[in-house]
């Protein structure tokens, strides 16, 4: 008889529930609770829904400086161990303006096929917008850094007093990082000691940002909640055909021109989206390209077989020019919005500037600021009044979710096709099971051998 003291035991099986399911989760409470806040007028639910959604954007953004900063310098360095690096940041470009011409395009035919701004109901007399415009004269301006943070600071006077604020330009960074990334490849040896630092630095930035994604389920609770018991379908209702433009516009890029030139360059489309859906799911809850990006980089590496190397450049440029949902299908199903509610006819020529504003002004979108900085630049270039702005901006969180999926997405494919075209792709990862990245996001992957991209 065995001794049930020092009998083995088999140890417990941990129970783990998939990241996927925690953020569905989180979606249809923050669904319950938003509409019980609204349809009660539960003023202190909603306030919670609001704070708990707050909180999880302000904790991204407080990681976005130091991260954009730290990437891009490493990522820029890390073209030293790839080969023909200038072609592979040639392709990438290449293929970026590719798929936002594709997009544009879409988004534009949506637009004319469904007029949603005829079909509004909406005048120019409930039109308003306060905010600043986006020029091209502001948007080559703004490339020269005012610090080397890109930090401005803006000060309000109200009722309660003077409130002062800092926030940053997102491509004043990136000039600033590219420009020491560049620097420090030119001076050689010399610079590894602040390389070495740069990449410690980054590590620890990625570490606190995955503590940040883990909180995405609690995050989109919030957010959600919020959307619903702030806006609800009362504001939907007149702008219901351009918010369902927007969502078929995105899905019809996301799920069918991405998977399409998947299936053209010999890869799976299920196997894509199998391997970018965490990075995609938290674009959705976050509505932060750059927040996203550490998994973005994830999910390019570890489950489509982008080598490390080559995706350290990609997908941080990525996040801050590559926006297919922002800064192509959006501004344009804007535009033409905003001119039919204004009565402005639009023709070739206007059709054709949509195009290139959406194909050679999205770096003018990044990071967090994107989809108004690029609808205000798009209006400016046509000549279409600003005050078309305010009538969209209030619906603008429902919509920015699905733009911000699709904006990622294409962050992912692009540095797929690309490796796959240079011969570089890791077609065995990419054809492999999937691991949950949020969850185990330090799981030690197998050496493998670098592969030089061809000439």
């Amino acid at each position: 008889m065995v001794d049930s003291a020092t009998e083995t035991r088999a140890p417990r099986r941990r129970i783990s529930v998939p990241f996927w399911a925690q953020v569905l989760l989180g979606l249809a409470l923050g669904l319950i609770l938003g509409g019980i806040a609204r349809g009660f007028q539960v003023n202190w639910l909603a306030e919670t829904l609001t704070q708990i959604g707050s909180i999880f954007v302000q904790l991204l953004k407080i990681t976005v400086v130091p991260l954009i900063f730290t990437a891009i310098v490493a990522s820029i360095a890390n073209l030293r161990e790839v080969r023909n690096a200038a072609r592979l940041a040639g392709q990438t470009l290449l293929w970026f303006m590719i798929t936002s011409l594709i997009a544009v395009v879409i988004g534009m035919t949506i637009g004319l096929i469904t007029n949603p701004g005829a079909n509004s109901g909406l005048t120019p007399a409930g039109a308003s917008y306060k905010g600043g415009s986006g020029t091209w004269l502001d948007f080559l301006s703004g490339l020269v850094p005012a610090n080397i943070f890109g930090l401005t600071a803006s000060t309000e006077t109200g009722d309660g007093g003077t409130t002062t604020s800092l926030d940053f330009n997102v491509l004043q960074l990136v000039v600033v990082a590219a420009a020491i990334g560049i620097a420090a490849l030119k001076v050689g040896d010399k610079a590894e000691p602040f390389l070495a630092f740069n990449r410690s630095a980054l590590e620890i930035v990625q570490k606190v940002l995955w503590w940040i994604i883990r909180l995405a389920p609690l995050g989109t609770l919030g957010l959600i909640g919020k959307a619903i018991a702030t806006y609800g379908w009362n504001l939907l209702a007149p702008l219901a055909v351009f918010t369902v433009d927007v969502y078929v516009g995105c899905a019809l890029v996301l799920f069918g021109v991405y998977a399409i030139l998947a299936r053209a360059h010999g890869l799976s489309p299920l196997k894509f989206f199998s391997g970018a859906w965490p990075a995609i799911q938290l674009a959705f809850v976050s509505r932060s390209s750059v927040g996203t990006m550490p998994l973005t980089r994830q999910v390019a590496i570890r489950n489509l077989g982008v080598p490390e190397s080559y995706a350290s450049f990609a997908v941080p440029f990525g996040a801050t020019t590559k926006m297919d949902g922002c800064a192509a299908i959006y501004p344009a199903l804007a535009a033409i919005t905003v001119a039919q509610i204004f009565g402005v006819p639009l023709g070739i020529k206007e059709y054709l500037l949509i195009a290139f504003v959406s194909v050679f002004g999205s770096a003018a979108t990044a990071g967090l600021t994107g989809a108004i900085v690029m609808l205000t630049l798009t209006l400016s270039t046509l000549g279409l009044p600003l005050e078309g702005v305010g009538l969209l901006i209030a619906i603008d969180p429902i919509l920015d979710m699905m733009r911000t999926a699709t904006n990622v997405a294409g962050q992912a494919l692009v540095p797929t096709l690309v490796a796959k075209r240079e011969g570089i792709l890791d077609e065995a990862i990419y054809n492999s099971e999937r691991v949950d990245l949020v969850n185990e996001p330090d799981e030690p992957q197998p050496e493998r051998e670098r592969v030089p991209a061809t000439a």
